[in-house]
């Protein structure tokens, strides 16, 4: 028995234990509905674009559906989430139905790997590397793990043999291969730096990082302006910026995310407060400064009693233009905006 229908058996055999769990998810019938709603989409009488569309001419489709699926995520409405996860959910379901076209258009039968796959093999692909992934979950190391940090570990372990073990390689895969150069810049730095300090590329502390920061800096500031050095020079203080936000254990494509959303709704604010004060700002831009930090004075007093925890999420509320409401043991019915 393969390795693959090993792990088939045992994903079987976990739905078959899972299932009877009190409370397990049965059915879905709107998932089946959507499911031949796309079909129908592409049917011979079915919409013309949606027949016309490949892989290629809506990939940047499942780019853009993410970001805003990651934006409703950040603006904290379950009903604008619901709404994207939906767009997002139509991409995985178009793009099956459109390999499972594919195949059946070649005249292969819809078990024949070569002829694609269709949402079922997407959804049984992803099930067994779910379980094949989670071994302190699932078979014979069940609960061999309690931690969040060991997990992560479990899992950089797991994808490691995966890739050792892929039959059809043609060649011995870098350890950096896996990750997509399509991914953000900053995500991508992320990636490959935590791989490879995990190969022992990495500094001895946070402070040597640092150093290298204003290394880079020194490098920078000696190259001529407009030059690709010049760029060159200032993607190298990016990347070493990333390894700090490593060490320090932050995200840095969501605290880069962050410092915009919350300069883009402190400007928004500013234009606002000029127009009530009948200018605007590029009439007086001696003014901007000043409004700034009166919308973050205003916010400061509004949250300086708060705990920690709870005054981040009134912060982003009240930055994202809402008004947010608490328990009364929080001590507060409703934040206005300033």
């Amino acid at each position: 028995m393969t390795s693959d229908e090993k792990i088939a058996q045992l994903a079987a055999a976990v739905d078959e234990e899972t299932k009877a769990r009190p409370g397990a998810p049965k059915t879905h019938p709107e998932f089946d509905r959507l499911i031949r709603t796309i079909w129908r989409l592409r049917q011979e009488d079915g919409c013309p674009w949606d027949k016309e569309q490949t892989h290629q001419s809506i990939s940047k489709n499942m780019i853009e559906e993410a970001y805003e699926a990651v934006e409703a995520i950040a603006e904290g409405s379950p009903e604008h989430l619901e709404e994207e996860l939906g767009d997002v959910l139509e991409q995985v379901v178009l793009h099956s139905q459109i390999e499972a076209d594919s195949g059946a258009s070649a005249g292969r039968g819809a078990r024949d790997r070569a002829a694609g796959f269709d949402i079922d093999d997407v959804c049984r692909a992803l099930n067994q590397k779910l379980v094949r992934r989670h071994p302190h979950v699932f078979g014979p190391e069940a609960g061999s793990t309690s931690s969040a940090a060991a997990v992560l570990d479990v899992w950089e372990s797991v994808k490691a043999e995966e890739r050792a073990s892929a039959e059809d390689t043609v060649h011995t895969e870098g350890l950096l291969d896996s990750v997509p150069q399509s991914l953000p810049a900053l995500m991508q730095a992320q990636k490959i730096s935590k791989r490879a300090a995990k190969m022992g590329f990495e500094w001895a502390s946070v402070d040597d990082v640092w150093d290298k920061v204003a290394e880079e800096r020194a490098e920078f500031d000696a190259e001529a302006p407009g030059t690709q050095q010049k760029t060159d020079e200032f993607g190298d203080i990016l990347f070493a910026l990333i390894n700090v936000a490593r060490w320090e254990g932050v995200d840095a494509e969501e605290a880069l995310m962050s410092a915009c959303r919350k300069f883009r709704a402190r400007w928004s604010y500013m234009e606002k407060a000029a127009a009530e004060r009948g200018f605007s700002l590029d009439e007086k831009p001696e003014l901007q400064e000043d409004l700034m930090r009166k919308q973050a004075a205003q916010i400061a007093a509004k949250t300086c009693d708060l705990p920690q925890s709870l005054r981040l999420a009134v912060e982003r509320r009240l930055l994202f233009g809402k008004t947010m409401k608490f328990q009364t043991e929080a001590g507060l019915s409703a934040l206005p905006l300033p």
